[in-house]
């Protein structure tokens, strides 16, 4: 890919990424947390552009989800900005820019390894591509979801009991393993249709325009 297409896609996908996030569609108040569909671009850029630039994009979301926490903050906003005091302080905390940005990234750069791996394994069935395109999508999906529930166990673990209303032990991760079910998984499953619509035409375009 020539670096004009390849500086183009990046500004559609940037474009698409603040579009999704600034707009009531992107982020989706659960009043505990924002459900989103704001990766799914970076999902895609990954896949076609690569984990350097699907990591940049990742870094986009990041920033949009600290602004939105920031701007418009729900209960669990202290999780994504350090602006916001974490509940029972008065301060925000450094770790908050960990939750933001680091599982966004990774979502820039793990479906591109998982999407080139599965395309080793069914190697000889080429009209899987559909398929590998949705499971794709479905992991990078998760990546968000299960590192951002996770991280959010480990570093607030007492704050987020506190603002679920629950008792601090094991009933804590029971209830971010069902936000990661009752929310990660329709997410997931949005994200490999959609992955695997849009990414399946850019990667025939791109292929077209190499011959």
């Amino acid at each position: 890919m020539n670096k004009t297409r390849q500086f183009t896609l990046t500004a559609i996908f940037l474009a698409i990424i603040f579009l999704l996030a600034f707009t009531p569609i992107g982020f989706i108040n659960l009043g505990f947390i924002k459900a989103t569909i704001v990766h799914v671009p970076v999902i895609i850029a990954s896949i076609v552009l690569g984990p350097r630039i699907g990591a940049l994009l990742g870094g986009a979301f990041g920033l949009t989800s600290l602004v939105i926490n920031t701007m418009t903050p729900s209960i669990l906003s202290f999780a994504f900005s350090p602006f916001i005091p974490v509940i029972g302080t008065q301060n925000g905390s450094p770790w908050a820019l960990v939750i933001a940005f680091v599982p966004r990234i990774l979502v820039g750069i793990v479906p591109f390894y998982v999407y080139q791996g599965l395309k080793k394994i069914l190697v000889k069935q080429p009209k899987s591509q559909p398929v590998l395109l949705f499971l794709t999508g479905v992991a990078g999906s998760l990546v968000n979801t299960i590192f951002v529930m996770n991280l959010i166990y480990f570093l607030f673990r007492d704050s987020y009991a506190e603002a679920r209303a629950i008792a601090v032990g094991g009933a804590v991760y029971k209830a971010v393993l069902t936000v990661i079910l009752i929310n990660g998984v329709p997410e997931a499953i949005v994200a490999g249709i959609a992955t695997s619509a849009v990414a399946s035409v850019l990667l025939r375009l791109m292929k077209q325009q190499q011959l």
